[in-house]
């Protein structure tokens, strides 16, 4: 990774996405899945999340005993990366570089942590 050239594009809670301008490749870091994505690919799976059908997806595994019901397929047959609609909003957050107001700073909700005062 080219440590000099990369600028970051923008930022959530639970991930980043930056952009090397001498390899000219995308770095998508977000929770525990680390990408990098050539301009076609990054194209294509900004395009894949930012119309993916959040309900569909909910409704077609509402039975399913998993937390995780949405998924995005991958290029390689026995991967699939499953996420939650909270996790699907952030990675839209991310791609939507046109309408973004700056990095936000975290709230108390934000933080999945159960507090316990004694």
């Amino acid at each position: 990774m080219c440590r000099n050239s990369i600028k970051i594009l923008s930022r959530v809670p639970s991930g980043e996405l930056s952009f090397c301008s001498e390899c000219g490749v995308y770095h998508l870091e977000f929770n525990n899945i680390y990408l990098e994505l050539k301009q076609s690919e990054f194209k294509q799976f900004k395009d894949y999340i930012i119309n993916i059908e959040i309900d569909y997806w909910e409704n077609k595994y509402a039975c399913a005993k998993v937390q995780r019901k949405i998924p995005i397929p991958s290029m390689q047959s026995n991967l699939v990366l499953m996420f939650k609609r909270e996790e699907i909003k952030e990675l839209q957050a991310l791609f939507n570089l046109e309408n973004r107001t700056g990095i936000s700073v975290l709230n108390l909700k934000d933080i999945d942590y159960t507090f316990i005062l004694n």
